[in-house]
């Protein structure tokens, strides 16, 4: 696979940017490049395109790629978004090196992240699929972790939720998933939306998304 260029980056994010005002949305849409399975070439080739959110899945492979990339993602320039499943064990690897953490969906990883990253900023996850390994909070306890994180000391931005059925053929179900997900946003007060990516983000624009995870429309497949 060659390796990825930052024109070839800000031509894509170009075209993300063209899709989400297409949708409806504005130039406060926030695009996370879902860099992870990427080298930390793409990563550098992704900021100088840029792209100054990253997001990444897996601890141990952000933790390597950190320490390759040095200064380049150590300031407030970037954001390091974490929105991956997080096993409460690997909380110390990742709590210097993440800024927002996005997939907070169960009391055990709240009390984790409270320990190791006093003050962090997180979202709570909730489960729009319900389908196994999805990861996600139910809809009627996802007011009670958000409390359960803010009375930890945790500032929650918001909630995140990824698409109920991934089925290009039905985008009506991917929208309802997202207004519902929307409506308890605006219940609970809170700012931020992290829903939609490469094949779903003008259902999620739609429906009032704040931030869209967009890896393969940015990078190409990835490599693992």
């Amino acid at each position: 696979m060659s390796e990825l260029t930052a024109s070839v980056i800000g031509d894509r994010l170009g075209a993300i940017r063209d899709r989400i005002r297409r949708a409806g949305g504005d130039d406060g849409v926030v695009v996370v490049g879902v860099t992870k399975g990427h080298p930390a070439s793409t990563v550098r080739a992704a900021i100088s395109a840029g792209i100054d959110q990253v997001g990444e899945s897996y601890a141990q492979e952000w933790a390597a790629k950190f320490a390759e990339l040095g200064d380049l993602v150590s300031g407030p320039s970037v954001v390091r978004h974490f929105i991956g499943q997080l096993q409460t064990n690997k909380v110390r690897l990742v709590a210097p090196i993440v800024d927002l953490f996005q997939t907070v969906d169960r009391p055990s990883l709240v009390d984790a992240l409270a320990a190791r990253a006093p003050g962090a900023r997180v979202m709570v996850q909730v489960d729009l699929a319900g389908a196994p390994g999805r990861g996600g909070v139910a809809f009627e306890s996802a007011p009670a972790l958000v409390a359960r994180a803010t009375d930890a000391g945790l500032v929650v931005d918001g909630l995140m939720g990824v698409a109920p059925i991934p089925d290009p053929d039905d985008r009506a179900a991917s929208r309802r998933g997202f207004e519902r997900l929307r409506s308890l946003r605006d219940e609970l007060g809170l700012r931020s939306l992290s829903i939609g990516m490469s094949d779903d983000l003008e259902e999620a624009v739609a429906a009032g998304s704040t931030m869209v995870r967009i890896g393969t429309g940015l990078f190409g497949p990835r490599s693992a």
